[in-house]
């Protein structure tokens, strides 16, 4: 049975496929769609069934800014903390 390649749409045949994340690419399809860096097969991350390479996925659509939360202890003073979320979850 031949599988089609999710970014092309072509036929991916057996000798020439590249397996990744339960899809078959042709080898030169699996690329990330920001940066188009060639990716290794199961080593990299999907967005809306597309590969992208974990440093432009995390730019994309990791976590973003600034988290500012408050508490009140009774009857003393208010604290007010302001924490910058990290870019860098996991390395390329």
């Amino acid at each position: 049975m031949v599988g089609y390649c999710p970014i092309c749409g072509k036929p991916v045949y057996f000798g020439e496929k590249k397996r990744s994340l339960g899809r078959d690419y042709h080898p030169l399809c699996l690329k990330c769609q920001k940066c188009n860096r060639q990716l290794t097969a199961g080593q990299h991350a999907e967005y809306d069934e597309k590969p992208y390479c974990s440093h432009c996925y995390l730019k994309m659509f990791g976590p973003k800014g600034t988290v500012t939360y408050t508490h009140t202890h009774t009857h003393t003073h208010t604290h007010t903390h302001t924490h910058t979320m990290s870019e860098c979850l996991f390395s390329v």
